[in-house]
């Protein structure tokens, strides 16, 4: 678990990660360097749910590749269903497209990351952090007082 104090907002108690695929932790269809290590390390605090479309096939690659099993979702109405039934309030969405967007305002907390593959304008207006790659959207959970320093009243 993840516990966040963040002063003049109430406390967010986290356990799930919720992270788009495409778009976000791979670009065309590729995993970005770096990211599985980061996942890895995430996991000793949150169960990973990584969730994609499969634009870009290459899904069993990808699963090898980040080290976590992937839950192909194909439209958004069934991103916004797995953050619901993992609890929303305990759950941190990361992702880039439209098809991410009911789940970033859903979430208890919610990352749009831009990468070469771009950021959907609804994304960034449904997450609550906007940062420039994946790496620094994990990085933000694994050093919170980034976090904390971002989203304190």
């Amino acid at each position: 678990m993840l516990k966040l104090d963040i002063p003049e907002r109430e406390t967010i108690e986290l356990q799930h990660a919720v992270i788009d695929i495409n778009g976000t932790l791979a670009v065309d269809g590729i995993a970005i360097a770096g990211v599985a290590e980061r996942l890895e390390e995430l996991s000793e605090h949150l169960t990973i749910h990584l969730v994609t479309a499969g634009t870009h096939d290459h899904l069993q690659e990808l699963e090898r590749d980040l080290g976590f099993p992937i839950h192909v979702t194909h439209r958004s109405e069934e991103k916004l269903r797995y953050v619901r039934d993992l609890g929303p309030s305990k759950v941190i969405a990361i992702g880039n497209g439209a098809n991410d967007t009911t789940m970033l305002r859903l979430a208890g907390l919610g990352i749009a990351v831009m990468t070469t593959e771009g950021v959907s304008i609804r994304a960034l207006q449904a997450a609550d952090v906007v940062v420039g790659n994946p790496l620094d959207a994990i990085d933000l959970l694994l050093k919170p007082k980034r976090l904390i320093a971002t989203l304190r009243g």
